[in-house]
């Protein structure tokens, strides 16, 4: 672009962008390439900034992406930028701000043609582009394959091995951005792509030995959350935030479902500052969806998290996440929760749990809790994320997942707060009260169908099943609680007497009579000795009633069921989910990129 190039608007007339997108083939040894990198206008840092750069640009890509097939100047390019970044390293030990800054400008150029050749054509035309070699006449010569993989190795060893310094600060995020810019050719296909040129690259060629460094290293970059240098620190202009350090971790990690599970297992991380920057980060769904993957990918991580004695740090945003739900897209919902769900697979969390005593939960607006336990918190904001779904969304998956995570902690639930105990009676309740209605509706339309035949019946049975199936499982959650925690529990015994008359349905129902037998039970035998105890009973008093009462239940009379485990299980192409998921974080959220939106065909833009 040259160093008198020092406004977007003047970059189509730009005297060396034309020479590089022009007929003349343009050695690599040429100082034209000095020239041209010898710009200084202020990089683009808003997505405004970077459409009118894409704008502006239109007519030298069209012209490069027509002539690069007997120029070769693409690839004359990226030779110059490969033999500059092997002194890269001693450049920023000696400080040699100009050599870094004309790297930078190189690699910077070489991002904005590489997506608009990955936009703009197939991978194999892509590939045929960076397969030009110059042929002296007479001479056999084979196209080289492996420009585009050098320059994607070389992309990798620039992430991990050259050190984040402020005058290295603005190149390393360059090339995070090259290589999400590299993986985006996903965005351009509704369907996911199982076999491309990025896994070629990423998961086969030489590239390999540098993916668990780079997962290691872009997990570090999270870690630090290093702040863009100074003003004045570099010679070149600096970018908003570090958010490509930031977003190319996301994508990175996630993109390919291979990728993850490949290397996960194969790096050593310092755990707590891991665990730390997690625990600050959960307001990003970057941040949600990177704990879940270490989570669930990744035994040693997940193992060592478990053990940790402040889980309250973790667990509180994740729950926090839940809470407020109508201020959340549906996939950072789905992603909390499924870590509450791996969670609480664990007995050794379902106990601790309960053994965390909170005080003065500001978000939580429901009711004033002074104090509560980390354990009954988690079930209050469980069961609202249930009630707002029963008539909100209506998704039977994040019922499923709520009530598996219930299940798997109810055994080990303890000195539940009162009012945790409540809402548990409280959404049997509204089951309750909701079976009955769609039980009602399907007699009457029964009705109508008999009288007339021209009557649609519609499918309430279906309907039917459905509750029932969630009414079975919360009978299922408190008989499970009942048999193993009954003493711990007064709180939730108060609960069941006092809306005894919710269960007295459900005694002979063909769906339930089984389960039920607990229940009564229990509330036949506490029900009894308040009886004796005379009217008009403090809260107080029944409450003293109710634990002297554990010790002389007879438990043998208490039926045994299996115990309630359900563990969290990938759906058997996860990549159908979490690729789209990835790549609209990526779109965004990616300061540093842009990407016209009538040409993303992977997701639609009013999705979550």
């Amino acid at each position: 672009m040259g160093s008198n190039s020092s406004r977007i608007g003047d970059l189509p007339k730009n005297e060396y962008l034309k020479k590089l997108s022009g007929t003349e083939s343009v050695s690599e040894n040429d100082p034209f390439w000095n020239q041209l990198l010898s710009f200084s206008f202020p990089a683009p840092t808003s997505s405004t900034e970077l459409k009118l750069l894409e704008e502006a640009t239109i007519s030298v890509c069209k012209s490069l992406v027509e002539n690069n097939p007997r120029t070769g100047n693409l690839a004359a390019l990226i030779k110059v930028f490969l033999s500059r970044t092997k002194e890269l390293k001693l450049s920023a030990e000696c400080q040699n701000h100009i050599f870094i800054w004309q790297t930078h400008n190189a690699l910077f150029i070489i991002c904005c043609l590489l997506k608009v050749f990955i936009c703009e054509m197939s991978e194999e035309e892509l590939q045929l582009h960076f397969t030009y070699e110059e042929k002296s006449p007479g001479s056999y010569s084979s196209a080289s394959e492996d420009l585009l993989e050098e320059l994607i190795c070389c992309l990798m060893h620039l992430i991990t091995d050259i050190p984040l310094l402020d005058i290295t600060y603005e190149i390393s995020v360059e090339a995070i951005s090259t290589m999400v810019v590299f993986l985006s050719c996903q965005l351009f296909h509704k369907e996911v792509l199982r076999q491309s040129i990025s896994h070629k690259y990423l998961m086969q060629g030489r590239c390999v030995s540098y993916t668990s460094k780079l997962v290691k290293t872009l997990l570090y970059n999270f870690i630090r959350q290093e702040k863009p240098p100074p003003p004045g620190a570099h010679v070149f202009p600096q970018q908003s935030d570090g958010g490509g350090l930031l977003y190319g971790l996301a994508s990175g990690v996630a993109n390919n479902s291979p990728f993850p599970s490949s290397v996960l297992h194969a790096f050593q991380i310092n755990f707590n500052s891991l665990y730390t920057a997690l625990c600050e980060q959960q307001t990003s769904d970057q941040a949600t969806l990177l704990l879940y993957t270490l989570l669930h990918q990744n035994s040693n991580i997940r193992t060592y998290m478990l053990a940790r004695t402040d889980m309250e740090n973790l667990v509180l945003p994740i729950l926090e996440i839940l809470y407020h739900v109508e201020e959340r897209n549906s996939h950072h919902v789905y992603m909390a929760l499924i870590i509450l769900l791996i969670l609480t697979e664990d007995d050794g969390f379902n106990r601790s749990i309960h053994e965390v005593i909170l005080k003065n939960i500001t978000w939580y607006s429901e009711r004033v809790l002074t104090e509560i336990s980390l354990g009954s918190l988690l079930i209050l904001v469980v069961i609202r994320t249930i009630q707002y779904n029963m008539t909100r969304t209506r998704d039977k998956y994040l019922h499923t997942n709520c009530l598996a995570a219930l299940a798997n902690m109810s055994a080990q639930f303890r000195s539940l707060h009162q009012y945790a105990a409540q809402r548990i009676i409280s959404l049997f309740s509204l089951l309750s009260k909701k079976h009955n209605k769609v039980l009602e509706q399907a007699t009457q339309s029964l009705r109508g169908s008999l009288s007339s035949s021209d009557v649609p019946l519609p499918d309430y049975a279906q309907d039917l099943n459905v509750i029932e199936e969630v009414i079975r499982m919360m009978l299922e959650i408190i008989n499970s609680c009942l048999t193993n925690s009954l003493h711990h529990n007064p709180n939730l015994v108060y609960a069941l007497l006092y809306k005894r008359d919710l269960f007295e349905q459900f005694r002979t129902h063909p769906s339930f009579q089984d389960i039920m037998q607990n229940i009564d039970l229990v509330i036949t035998f506490f029900s009894s000795r308040l009886l004796q105890a005379g009217a008009e009973l403090s809260v107080e008093r029944v409450l003293e009633i109710i634990k002297q009462g554990v010790v002389a239940l007879p438990k043998d009379r208490l039926k045994k069921f299996p115990e309630l485990k359900f563990k969290y299980v990938e759906e058997e192409q996860p990549e159908e989910f979490f690729i789209p998921y990835v790549w609209s974080l990526v779109y965004n959220s990616a300061a540093g990129l842009y990407w016209n939106p009538q040409d993303i065909q992977l997701f639609t833009m009013d999705s979550d």
